[in-house]
């Protein structure tokens, strides 16, 4: 081939293959721009799907919460919102939605001032559903006795509140002030158990298992029973009172509705200085109440038919007849006397409340109530000798 033709040919040849390669170059090229487009085109949908998940995870949650209320609704409807909204079966029970929503109107003060729980009710005495006991004058003779027999026991601060049926007279020695109750606070639940029975909530018949919740030290046999052993009410009532069955306290006050219940039973009756604060034993002293406000309610057990019936007041009697601790007020009195009472001792405090009936046929109501040193002996021996003083006095 001629060397003009051969180099025609290879300039040819230059220029097919540059401009090939340029069409390569230029399809890789658009084959890249393609794909970066393609790729920004994918992201937007991932976006998208991602959106989806986050709300699908939302809802999911919702639902599971959702699943968590209705699960629970039937508990709270039956033990929160039904009690609020679905008539009660006792029909003697009122519900004060005042009183549930502000439980501290009626309180005047609710503090400490110069010794004393200042805590009282402003409710009005003639709603109250017990009597106040009605007092003529002040024994002053027997007033005068029992204030030297006290300064003869300088380690103790009495408290004493006597009555007398026939005369109404009365001697009053600090009886307006708070003193732990001890065991002396089952007279209020001892009360508010037949106010229960009366209204139809209880039965003496009704039995409770003595369980380990119940169970509790101090007085009592029934912390040495067996678990689980039946229990009718008649038989803890009889326990918690003769025996002084902290255990058989406890299980009381839990069938009529705890503390809370007797604590606005308390109210409801007009005393105003008395009040359940912890379940027994209260070694601690934070049940309170005043020898007066003991000697009303002793005065509703025995006399007032409008406030309980004759049936109850005399079963609750029989068991106050029947105490075992004959030591302190029952000490003082004369052969052939009755006493019908409730003791209760915490070591700082000891006491005794309770209706006497003498031989000679008088009758009156002595509440004592001794601070003193820790199981000082001397609480005891003053119980006893300002019996003696009292029925004395009483029998002359």
């Amino acid at each position: 081939m001629p060397k003009l033709a051969r180099e025609y040919d290879s300039s040819v040849y230059s220029e097919y293959r540059i401009s090939s390669e340029y069409s390569r170059y230029t399809y890789r090229h658009s084959e890249q721009s393609s794909h970066f487009a393609q790729l920004r085109q994918h992201n937007k949908p991932l976006k998208r799907k991602n959106k989806k998940k986050s709300l699908f995870q939302f809802l999911v949650s919702v639902s599971f919460l959702l699943f968590l209320m209705l699960y629970a609704m039937p508990y709270s409807f039956n033990n929160i919102t039904k009690a609020m909204f679905v008539p009660t079966p006792y029909k003697n029970i009122s519900t004060d939605m005042r009183e549930l929503s502000f439980p501290t109107y009626k309180y005047l003060s609710n503090s400490w001032f110069n010794g004393q729980n200042s805590l009282s009710y402003s409710a009005d005495e003639k709603s109250a559903q017990m009597e106040a006991l009605k007092e003529n004058v002040n024994m002053p003779v027997l007033h005068s006795e029992l204030l030297n027999l006290a300064k003869q026991f300088p380690t103790v601060k009495p408290a004493i509140f006597v009555w007398d049926y026939e005369t109404q007279n009365y001697v009053d020695i600090n009886a307006s002030e708070i003193y732990s109750t001890a065991s002396i606070i089952k007279i209020p639940v001892l009360i508010d158990l037949f106010k229960s029975i009366e209204a139809g909530q209880v039965s003496l018949s009704d039995k409770m298992p003595l369980t380990e919740y119940f169970r509790t030290e101090g007085s009592g046999s029934l912390q040495f029973k067996a678990r689980d052993s039946k229990y009718t009410i008649d038989e803890l009532a009889r326990r918690m009172i003769t025996e002084s069955d902290n255990s058989a306290t406890n299980m009381i006050m839990a069938k009529i509705g705890s503390m809370t219940d007797v604590n606005q039973s308390i109210r409801d009756w007009g005393i105003k200085h008395t009040k359940v604060n912890t379940w027994l034993p209260d070694l601690k002293g934070t049940n309170y109440t005043t020898a007066r406000d003991m000697a009303t309610m002793l005065y509703n057990i025995d006399e007032n038919s409008s406030f309980l019936t004759e049936k109850s007041r005399a079963r609750m009697l029989n068991y106050m007849g029947h105490v075992h601790n004959n030591r302190l007020i029952q000490a003082g009195l004369g052969p052939g006397s009755v006493f019908l009472h409730k003791t209760g001792d915490i070591g700082t405090m000891l006491g005794d409340a309770g209706i006497v009936i003498t031989p000679n046929g008088k009758k009156y109501i002595v509440v004592i109530l001794a601070n003193r040193p820790h199981n000082a002996v001397a609480g005891k021996d003053f119980i006893v000798k300002a019996s003696e003083i009292i029925y004395n006095y009483m029998v002359r």
